[in-house]
């Protein structure tokens, strides 16, 4: 397939990247700096930012492509306007999209908004990180946005409570809108099964307009 993946030098990005490419995909990988990808045949790098603005911009990058891969993150943790940027970023890529007619999107999520009780989501509970609150609560604002779709074929990947570097084992349970754990009580995916598992959903679309999540 023609994937386009948005923060292709990201935590996750590199991940997704590198598991796509494994596979035999056609990637373009769109990052602020590309100086650090890989050289490979199936690879094209496009140094862009993603910055809310014109959707003309995210069009331009996208079109032809079978499918966009959007691991967006406004700046980092760090940035004190990353909910607000992250949320600017998620509608101009929803626009590009669409201008461009690119049929698929499949969003790296963030775990914030799973449920661990009905009506209970992870974000709510006391004790949450501070320094993930507003990105969390941006990214359960991206998924309402989706979720209110009715052009794009979306996907929303939330991880585990656990997103760590680990090994591919190829291994996965899949969930809905829960919080999975296991028999110890723990979240836990590495980031090389997460990209396992967004891109067997590439390949294999099981969650058209939904969100779902992975984890041990």
């Amino acid at each position: 397939m023609n994937i386009v993946l948005i923060g292709a030098t990201g935590y996750v990005g590199r991940a997704l990247l590198q598991e796509a490419l494994q596979r035999g995909h056609r990637v373009i990988a769109i990052a602020r700096d590309t100086a650090g990808l890989p050289a490979h045949d199936g690879l094209s790098a496009k140094a862009a930012t993603i910055d809310g603005g014109d959707a003309a911009d995210v069009a331009a990058l996208v079109r032809g492509s079978d499918a966009v891969i959007a691991s967006f993150n406004a700046g980092g943790w760090k940035n004190p306007n990353l909910g607000a940027e992250t949320v600017a970023g998620y509608a101009q890529i929803i626009a590009g999209l669409k201008q461009a007619g690119v049929p698929r999107l499949l969003v790296v999520g963030g775990a914030g908004s799973l449920e661990i009780a009905p009506g209970q989501q992870v974000l709510d509970q006391p004790g949450f990180p501070a320094e993930y609150r507003d990105g969390a609560e941006a990214m359960r604002s991206v998924l309402n946005t989706l979720r209110e779709e009715q052009t794009l074929d979306w996907t929303f990947l939330s991880p585990a409570a656990h997103l760590v570097p680990g090994e591919r084992t190829g291994r996965y349970r899949i969930g809905g809108d829960q919080l999975l754990v296991d028999a110890q009580g723990e979240s836990n995916i590495s980031v090389q099964d997460y990209a396992v598992a967004m891109i067997d959903e590439l390949e294999q679309p099981a969650h058209s307009r939904k969100r779902f999540t992975v984890a041990y």
